[in-house]
Formats: C-alpha cells, sequence, structure tokens
C-alpha cells in the first residue's frame, strides 16, 4: 500500500491497494477525516498581514490624536489664541533728496545699530563744506584784524588820557592855554568813540565766524545724515531701491525687522480678556516647534471690543467681539538668537488669567531653550 502525494509535499489525497489477483496497485481515495488540512494560499497570508498592519497604523494615529488632545487640554486659568509671530518693522529713509551712492547691506542681512547700509551721493554737499570752511578761515582773519584794531585804540584811548590829564595840571598854573586843554578833549572822546567802533566791528566778526562755523556744523551733519544707519538691531526684510536711484526726501531704501521687539497677537472672548493684565505670564508655541514654549508677557490690551480678523480662528465661532491681546518675547531672550527670528510664522500664545495656576508641563518655560 502506497499513499498519493504531490511532488511538492502536500498532504496525501489518495492510497493504492495492490489486488490480489495481479499484483497491480489499485487507487482508492483517501476518507476526508484522514486528510491533512490544506495549506491557505500565498495571497490570503498577505492579506492578514496587511490587516495587521492597517490595525496598528489606525492605532498609532489614535494615539498620536489623544496625545495631542491631552497637549491641547488646558486647566482653567489659562486661555489661548491663534496668531502669528511678528516684529516691528522699521523704515530707514533718506532725510535729504539724492542719489545712492553706495548700498552695503542686502535683503536678510542682519545688522547692528549704529551700522551704516546705504551712502548717498554727498559731492555737492561736500564742495558746499568746503566753501562754508574757507569762509570760515576769512572770517576768523577778519576776527583777528578786527581784535589788532581794538587794541590799537585801546591805546590811542589811553594816550588821549595822560594828554588829558597832563593839561589840566598845567592849565591852571599858566604853563598851557586853555584852548589846548580843550582840543586835548575833543582828542579824548574821540579815541573813546573810536574804540567802540573797533569793539563793534569785532563783535561784528565774531558774528560772522559764528554764523560760518554753524554753516560747516550744517554741512558736517548734513553729509553725515547721507549715510543711512540701522536704529536697532535687526533683520532686513526687504531692499526698495538700488545704487543710482534718484530719491526724494523721505524716500524708502530698506525696511528692517527690529528683532529686540517680537509679539504675537491675539484675540480673546470678554471672560477671559477681562481676567488678563499687564505684565501676565504667556508661552508662545509656533507650528513649525511645537515642543519649545517661548516665555512671553502681556504688554499690551485693547481697551475696545473689535471684530475678529478673518485670518484669526477662535475657541469659540459665536464670540463676535474680541478683544485685542498682545503678547511679547523677552527682549533679553530675543538678544542671542536674532538669527532666529522670523515673522509671519503660525503659532498659540497662551496667557495666565489666574496666577495661581501651574503651567502644564509641555508649557514650561525651561522647554524653550
Amino acid at each position: 500500500m502506497e499513499s498519493n502525494a504531490s511532488a511538492h509535499g502536500t498532504a496525501p489525497t489518495e492510497l493504492k491497494i495492490e489486488t490480489e489477483a495481479g499484483g497491480s496497485l489499485v487507487p482508492v481515495p483517501l476518507p476526508a477525516h484522514l486528510r491533512a488540512p490544506a495549506k491557505p494560499p500565498r495571497r490570503g497570508r498577505w492579506a492578514k498581514r496587511a490587516l495587521a498592519l492597517a490595525v496598528l497604523i489606525l492605532a498609532g494615529l489614535g494615539g498620536g490624536y489623544l496625545w495631542r488632545q491631552s497637549l491641547n487640554h488646558l486647566p482653567p486659568g489659562i486661555a489661548s489664541g491663534n496668531g502669528r509671530l511678528e516684529a516691528d518693522q522699521i523704515d530707514i529713509e533718506t532725510k535729504y533728496p539724492g542719489r545712492i551712492a553706495e548700498l552695503r547691506a542686502d535683503e536678510g542681512d542682519l545688522v547692528k545699530a549704529g551700522q551704516v547700509v546705504a551712502v548717498m551721493d554727498t559731492r555737492e554737499l561736500e564742495a558746499s563744506l568746503k566753501k562754508a570752511e574757507a569762509v570760515v578761515r576769512q572770517s576768523q582773519q577778519s576776527l583777528d584784524e578786527a581784535n589788532a584794531a581794538v587794541e590799537q585804540q585801546k591805546s590811542q584811548l589811553l594816550l588821549a588820557q595822560q594828554e588829558m590829564e597832563r593839561a589840566r595840571s598845567l592849565v591852571p598854573k599858566g604853563f598851557m592855554p586853555k584852548e589846548t586843554l580843550d582840543q586835548r578833549q575833543q582828542v579824548l572822546d574821540g579815541a573813546g568813540a573810536a574804540l567802540n567802533a573797533a569793539r563793534a566791528r569785532a563783535r561784528a566778526a565774531e558774528h560772522a565766524l559764528d554764523a560760518a562755523t554753524h554753516d560747516v556744523e550744517l554741512y558736517k551733519v548734513q553729509i553725515s545724515d547721507n549715510s543711512l544707519i540701522a536704529p536697532r538691531d535687526g533683520r532686513i526684510q526687504y531692499r526698495i531701491a538700488n545704487v543710482g536711484e534718484v530719491l526724494g526726501a523721505g524716500g524708502r531704501v530698506f525696511t528692517m525687522l527690529d528683532v529686540a521687539y517680537v509679539y504675537m497677537d491675539i484675540y480673546l472672548p470678554t471672560l477671559e480678556a477681562g481676567k488678563v493684565k499687564i505684565g501676565s505670564d504667556a508661552r508662545i508655541v509656533l507650528d513649525a516647534y511645537p515642543a519649545h514654549a517661548i516665555p512671553s508677557k502681556v504688554v499690551f490690551l485693547a481697551s475696545q471690543a473689535q471684530f475678529t480678523p478673518k485670518t484669526v480662528e477662535t475657541k469659540d465661532e459665536r464670540d463676535k467681539l474680541m478683544f485685542r491681546v498682545r503678547v511679547r518675547i523677552d527682549p533679553d531672550r530675543l538678544r542671542t538668537r536674532g538669527e532666529e527670528i522670523r515673522s509671519g510664522l503660525p503659532g498659540i500664545a497662551y496667557v495666565l488669567t489666574e496666577p495661581a495656576v501651574a503651567w502644564p508641563t509641555h508649557l514650561q518655560g525651561d522647554r524653550a531653550e
């Protein structure tokens, strides 16, 4: 008796029995209860594996959703609102009309307060400055001459006084005619008038020198003002003009961001905004860095309610009038992070409405480092 199995090692489905007559083998079907179970097709096994993988993925997504929901859950005493990270914009403009001679910064550059970012053409002002300096030298010479004339007239007046005193002592004794005394008096009066005139000319020369000196200072200030400087530490956001362009007074050359004043404006309903105070502790969490909570402070509260802008999502759509609240990042924290500041990043600002409430773990300040 032999079993009939497939070449691939599958379970036997029939038996071969040797007959008594001829000794040949005759196949006889194997009973169903003796047959080994057939292996499932390969396609069925892959389907089970795919189903198990799908179950794992769904479980992971569900766990992540629950984790995010646990992070978004805030205890009483903390209000939140959506907004965008902003920084104060500063326009760097020309004070006088002129042509741009040189640009020393470009978009994206970090600049320091007092750094020259553009230079205007100052050739005309420099020529006027040289002329004013020449006038100063001339005025100084005139003043020196006027002072010398004053000294000369002082000597003449002293001589006239001495001669007058001599005549007064000799006329009563008869050694000098009375007419000489009158003449000496006239000379003395003339010397005094001449001295006063010389002094007046000296004062006029001094005033002329002052005026010329002020002209020199004015031209120097104008030349200095034609070197455009960054008023604060920040980043150049836009370059509006280029070298060679002629701008009028107040022409804008650059727009920069003040990286020391970075904030987020959010809108809170009346019940929450009424509990917020200037200086209240806050946190900012950007969508790009959800694991970092940036310590901040409330620096502004709107005194009047206003309509919520369409670009701001609110927790309660039924609140139509909201109060604007500005949350500002600590400037000391930003001083060493100027390169990381980018305006326009969306995020969420969290504000303590109850000072005694502790921040949740994911909003602790030390996570912002």
